[in-house]
C-alpha cells in the first residue's frame, strides 16, 4: 500500500476514536451500575484532563520560547513557534497512530488521547502565533521571509505528522507483537 493510502486508512482509523462528538441518533453509553452517563465531551472529569494538559502544553511551549532564540535573532525566524509546531505535528501523528494500533478506544486511552492529545499537543503548538508571526513579518517588510516561513510550517508539519504516523504504526505493532508474545508464554 502506498504511503498516501496509508495515512488515508489511518486518518479513517482516528475517527473511529472520537468519543466526543457522538453522532446526534446515538444514546449516551451506560455509566456504572448501568446508568445512562454523559457523554464524553460534557463529563468534568474528561474536561479536567483536557484542561491540565493544556495548561502543561502551554508551559512548555513557553518554556521553548524561552530557551529558543527570539526572531529578531534569526533573521526573522520564528523558531519558537515553529519548533513547537513541529514537534506537536509530529508527537500527535506518533500518538494517535499507536492508539489506534492497540485496538479499540479503552478508558485509559481515551484519557491519555484526551490528555496528551487534544490537551497538551493543544496547548503546545499554536496556529495563532503562526498566523500573527507571518503578518508580523509581513507588516515589516519581510514577505520573502514571511511566505518561505508559513509555507515551510505547513510542508514541514504534515512531513513531520507522516514521519510520527510511520513510526507509531511501528511502535503499536511492535507492543501489541511482544503483547500475544507474552500473552501465548503465559498460556503455556
Amino acid at each position: 500500500m502506498n504511503t498516501t493510502a496509508r495515512v488515508g486508512a489511518h486518518a479513517a482509523s482516528w475517527s473511529t476514536m472520537n468519543t466526543s462528538s457522538p453522532e446526534p441518533s446515538a444514546a449516551p453509553s451506560p455509566g456504572p451500575g448501568g446508568r445512562r452517563g454523559l457523554p464524553a465531551h460534557l463529563r468534568p472529569s474528561l474536561i479536567g484532563l483536557v484542561a491540565l494538559g493544556g495548561a502543561l502544553g502551554s508551559a512548555a511551549r513557553y518554556g521553548t520560547e524561552i530557551l529558543l532564540p527570539a526572531a529578531g535573532t534569526t533573521g526573522g525566524w520564528p523558531l519558537a513557534t515553529l519548533t513547537v509546531n513541529l514537534l506537536g505535528a509530529f508527537a500527535l501523528g506518533f500518538g494517535l497512530e499507536a492508539l489506534a494500533r492497540l485496538g479499540r478506544e479503552t478508558p485509559r486511552r481515551r484519557n491519555v488521547r484526551l490528555a496528551g492529545g487534544t490537551g497538551f499537543l493543544g496547548g503546545f503548538t499554536t496556529y495563532s502565533a503562526l498566523a500573527l508571526e507571518t503578518e508580523r513579518l509581513l507588516s515589516g517588510g519581510q514577505a520573502g521571509v514571511a511566505v518561505t516561513y508559513a509555507l515551510a510550517t505547513l510542508a514541514l508539519g504534515f512531513l513531520s505528522c507522516l514521519v510520527g504516523v510511520l513510526l507509531g504504526e511501528r511502535a503499536g505493532d511492535a507492543h501489541l507483537r511482544r503483547s500475544r508474545a507474552a500473552g501465548s508464554e503465559a498460556d503455556e
